[in-house]
């Protein structure tokens, strides 16, 4: 009984032992796929890495490019900020020279226009001179030959008149004299014209002369106004380019050729010469721009701001404005005011209208006609 007992639990055993094992194997299992499926997404996660790291080591490239170019790029700055600054001052040294030199030009010029003025008269005086010294020489020549005729006769008389010979004689003596006399008078004369001659040779040379100096005064002149139109054009090109960067890139504020041109809404309302408030803050930035460019250029440049008021070609007929030449031109009056109260040289400032007869865009429909309701501004000589 015992020993079926002992057997029994021996069979009752192995089973167990066998589930056990069963079950560690599953269990190990599981875990070699846990294993297996971190391994893969570590797999995963780490050749995620790896792409990131070599976008960012692209990434790092790419902006280790754009250092080494902005580092030449401000390398190259720098020089051309250094080139600039030496010709500006090579340009202020031509300038201040030119200035001098123009004034030494202009003395010299009326020193050299005096001297013509007097070498001009002292010709005109030779010549009425010489006139008259040849009329008076031509009748002595006709009085030497009436008197050679008279004595061509005494000498026929003398043959034909023996009885009267010493009377004759006598008389052929001082009609030789009176012709010796008029010979020197005659030689005297012909000096003095040769002298007037030599005077007169020498008054064209130095007329030439003159003339010479005038022309190449005048080389140097139209040098030196051609240098100052230069000047100005430099000027106006930096006032531009100063408008540009303070009012920005806008569609209704534009470059056409040497004008600056505002249309008329950003400064007025429709029908209106009365600047708005928008307005007033564009003409501030203007004036600013203005200012600081007119403190640059020389004083004895004479240049101007001209204002010029346009409106498009439809009529306007109130009491304050009769047509469109009043609206455009009080417009144009109007910037000229408000620049001038805000520190703009009244007598560099100039306002005109020209109504609707300069129109822009010859369009007939709206985007014409706002194209064409315009204020232009631009800088010019007086």
């Amino acid at each position: 009984m015992a020993g079926r007992r002992h057997a029994a639990r021996t069979v009752d055993i192995w089973p167990g032992f066998v589930d056990a094992l069963a079950t560690l194997i599953l269990v190990i299992v599981f875990i070699m796929m846990i294993f297996t499926l971190f391994e893969f997404y570590l797999k995963d996660v780490i050749s995620g890495r790896d792409q990131a790291l070599a976008q960012l080591s692209a990434q790092i490239g790419q902006l280790a490019d754009q250092l080494a170019l902005e580092r030449r790029s401000s390398v190259e700055l720098r020089d051309t900020v250094a080139r600039l600054t030496d010709e500006l001052q090579a340009s202020t040294s031509m300038r201040e020279r030119l200035q001098q030199e123009l004034a030494a030009a202009n003395a010299q010029g009326n020193k050299v226009s005096a001297d013509l003025e007097d070498a001009f008269k002292t010709i005109e005086a030779d010549k009425e001179k010489i006139d008259a010294q040849l009329a008076e020489l031509d009748a002595l020549r006709k009085n030497v030959q009436t008197l050679t005729l008279l004595r061509e006769e005494l000498e026929k008389k003398l043959d034909e008149q023996g009885g009267a010979l010493t009377s004759e004689r006598q008389l052929s003596k001082d009609a030789q004299a009176r012709a010796d006399l008029l010979t020197r008078q005659i030689a005297a004369l012909q000096e003095q014209i040769s002298r007037l001659n030599a005077a007169l040779d020498a008054s064209e040379a130095k007329a030439r002369e003159s003339q010479v100096q005038v022309a190449d005064l005048g080389r140097r002149l139209n040098a030196a106004l051609a240098g100052r139109v230069e000047e100005l054009s430099r000027f106006r090109s930096e006032f531009f380019g100063r408008l540009r960067q303070v009012l920005g890139n806008r569609p209704d504020l534009r470059v056409v050729g040497d004008r600056f041109v505002f249309q008329s809404e950003l400064l007025f309302p429709s029908g209106s010469a009365e600047l708005e408030a928008g307005g007033r803050a564009q003409l501030d930035q203007l004036a600013d721009a203005l200012r600081d460019i007119a403190s640059h250029i020389p004083a004895d440049l004479p240049w101007v701001l001209q204002i010029d008021g346009h409106t498009d070609r439809r009529p306007i007929a109130t009491a304050q404005f009769p047509s469109n030449w009043e609206l455009s031109t009080s417009r144009a009056i109007s910037v000229l005011k408000y620049l001038a109260s805000r520190g703009v040289a009244a007598d560099r400032l100039a306002a005109a209208g020209f109504g609707e007869f300069q129109p822009m865009d010859p369009r007939d429909d709206e985007i014409g006609y706002r194209r064409n309701r315009r204020i232009e501004i631009k800088i010019t000589s007086r």
